[in-house]
């Protein structure tokens, strides 16, 4: 009887934990509400099979990289991103995965782009983000109320002299560099939100 028990929990678990993680069709669906329309059929998309497991759903044919939502975040957030940037986007993942911390992730990453070993975008790449709270994301069906678009657009080794960009921004909705001068040097766009 308790290992009856001990295997129903764990059928039980797993179903739960199955249940969570939304259809192919409506992490793809989702995963390329942050790419522009004109982009969509031929994006990249990653997100997660049934074991919860980050894999392919479907190869691309364009210059876009899509990244389904993650399933254990609370809300919707999910991103497109220039090809270029891919290298990068996986070493974080693959760092990530190996328990490193964001500031251990973003030494390794410098060191590796310095040294020439992580491949960098010599042009100015760019990502997007599409994010909406619980309550106006529907998992089961990839319906959303309300979102927010953020850009985020890498321009390695960058600065504010060299950009004439701020480090933050002074109004609502203004680019501004972040992390000048460094590898994961970008400018930040989050357009004012309209609720």
């Amino acid at each position: 009887m308790k290992n009856f028990l001990l295997l129903f929990v764990f059928v039980l678990g797993f179903s739960l934990a199955s249940a969570q993680i939304p259809s192919s069709e409506v992490q793809i669906k989702t995963a390329l509400l942050s790419a522009t329309e004109d982009q969509r059929a031929g994006a990249q998309v990653y997100g997660y099979d049934a074991k919860g497991e980050f894999v392919i759903l479907r190869k691309g044919t364009n210059e876009l990289i899509c990244l389904a939502d993650d399933p254990k975040q609370n809300g919707l957030s999910v991103s497109c991103y220039h090809k270029d940037l891919e290298p990068f986007m996986a070493r974080g993942r693959e760092l990530k995965t190996e328990g490193k911390t964001f500031q251990e992730i973003f030494a390794i990453r410098e060191e590796e782009a310095k040294s020439g070993k992580l491949k960098m975008p010599k042009q100015a790449s760019n990502l997007q983000i599409y994010s909406a709270k619980a309550e106006d994301y529907d998992a089961a069906t990839g319906e959303v109320k309300k979102g927010n678009f953020r850009y985020v657009v890498y321009i390695p080794w960058a600065t504010a002299a060299s950009t004439g960009l701020p480090i933050k921004p002074e109004a609502p909705g203004m680019p501004w560099i972040m992390d000048p001068g460094t590898h994961r040097a970008h400018i930040m766009i989050t357009p004012v939100s309209k609720d």
